[in-house]
């Protein structure tokens, strides 16, 4: 099966990464809201054509780090992987991906 790209915003995998303030050292509250607008520009056009990103703070500890939701609707980490595989992502290095980017936009970040 072909899939048009770019998919329309509501078939996208939205991918929420919740950031801990605690990355962005002992003053990281301080800063994490305005490192989620950074790093959420940085990482916009990553699989822009699939993916929709969400960066935002993790306020609540309740909340897992990660997340994946189509259409509104919370997938399991299996449901993710299946939908990332038709377009020849695999999952765990499509999140490694990610915590490296972010690494790298935390030191970035830091280094100012």
């Amino acid at each position: 099966m072909k899939i048009k790209l770019p998919l329309d915003q509501n078939r996208k995998l939205q991918v929420i990464f919740r950031v801990e303030p605690g990355c962005l050292g002992p003053e990281g509250a301080e800063h994490v809201v305005d490192f989620c607008l950074t790093a959420q520009k940085a990482v916009d056009n990553i699989d822009a054509d699939f993916v929709h990103w969400e960066i935002t703070p993790r306020d609540d500890k309740e909340l897992p780090e990660m997340e994946y939701k189509l259409a509104s609707k919370k997938l399991t980490h299996d449901k993710a992987e299946k939908y990332l595989s038709l377009f020849n992502k695999d999952l765990d290095e499509f999140e490694g991906h990610l915590h490296d980017k972010l690494a790298l936009l935390i030191e970035d970040y830091l280094g100012r």
